[in-house]
């Protein structure tokens, strides 16, 4: 079977590129902007993603396409219109991929899409579930939301089957943004006011979001299906801090401060967003992964946090 995978020299797609070249037992094709940058298989250059991108070349003999290439959040976005921005990249270059794929004779599509789509959060106690009506609340989330029907539509009209995979939060090796940024400041001991948060938060580490994704890469069950991607335990902030600084070998100075004197204190200085996900809660049920695909994620949570910290440390 051949496999070419996009956005394979990001976060998810090298590691699993890695994953797949290891196995040798695929095909595989990576698509990348600059060459020699995978580690494993045949690499076709790609100029960008967008409505205009010829992967006709890229195509040629594939039978399973895993999109992971997408826009995601810029930390200094400057675009008038965000949603526009995001919807160049992740629904227009999304649906002309699939389309030329289905002229290709592709098989499959795994469309490695994102929780954002069910929403921001839930009430703890009642996760998001794979087939829950989406919700999402921001131009990335919508713009991952569009991307998922106009692929369903095209599943429909011409047979190629489609599997989508949303991940919560993903952390493992290599991770950036308010990952990595957490690490820091437990790694230079730094007081944080979070030592009495109660929430419940699903994350998925990377290595087990590459093992649902192998799986749903040739899983007859797979096909046509959308998949919540998530540890199968779920944590309090206060909780993963404790654990990354345990992975650290560090002792965390959590101050216990009321959660509603935080998120008051955080709105007044125009944070609200980042309090709401260190606050509030977001869970997602992956039973339908484990009901029809078999599938259990082959890390907890404390060896993934341990591969996480590791890298950093290295």
């Amino acid at each position: 079977m051949n496999i070419i995978v996009t956005g394979a020299t990001g976060f998810v797609g090298s590691r699993l590129v890695d994953r797949i070249g290891r196995q040798g037992v695929y095909g595989l094709t990576c698509a990348v902007r600059r060459a020699g940058s995978s580690s494993y298989g045949h690499e076709v250059l790609v100029e960008g993603l967008n409505s205009e991108t010829d992967w006709s070349a890229a195509l040629k003999d594939q039978e399973v396409v895993v999109h992971a290439a997408a826009r995601a959040h810029v930390m200094k976005e400057e675009a008038a219109d965000l949603l526009a921005e995001y919807r160049k990249v992740n629904v227009d270059g999304t649906l002309n991929l699939a389309r030329q794929a289905v002229d290709a004779g592709v098989k499959r599509f795994v469309y490695i899409s994102s929780i954002k789509v069910n929403g921001e959060g839930t009430i703890e106690g009642v996760p998001f579930n794979a087939d829950d009506l989406p919700a999402p609340q921001d131009p990335y989330g919508i713009s991952k939301m569009e991307a998922e029907e106009c692929l369903k539509r095209l599943a429909a009209e011409y047979g190629m089957e489609v599997v989508i995979v949303r991940p919560p939060l993903v952390y493992g090796p290599g991770v950036k943004g308010n990952f990595a940024s957490m690490m820091k400041l437990i790694e230079k001991g730094l007081p944080l006011p979070l030592g009495a948060v109660g929430n419940k938060r699903s994350l998925v580490a990377l290595d087990n979001l590459i093992d649902l994704i192998v799986t749903c890469i040739d899983h007859p069950a797979a096909a046509n299906q959308i998949f919540l991607a998530g540890d199968g335990e779920d944590l309090s902030t206060t909780q993963l801090l404790r654990g990354v600084a345990r992975a650290m070998g560090k002792r965390p100075c959590l101050v216990p401060v009321p959660p509603g004197l935080l998120l008051v204190g955080a709105s007044l200085l125009g944070k609200k967003a980042i309090a709401q996900r260190l606050l509030g809660s977001l869970q997602v049920d992956i039973s339908k992964a484990r009901d029809l695909l078999g599938w259990q994620p082959p890390l907890s949570v404390e060896e993934g946090l341990a591969k996480a910290v590791g890298s950093q440390v290295d």
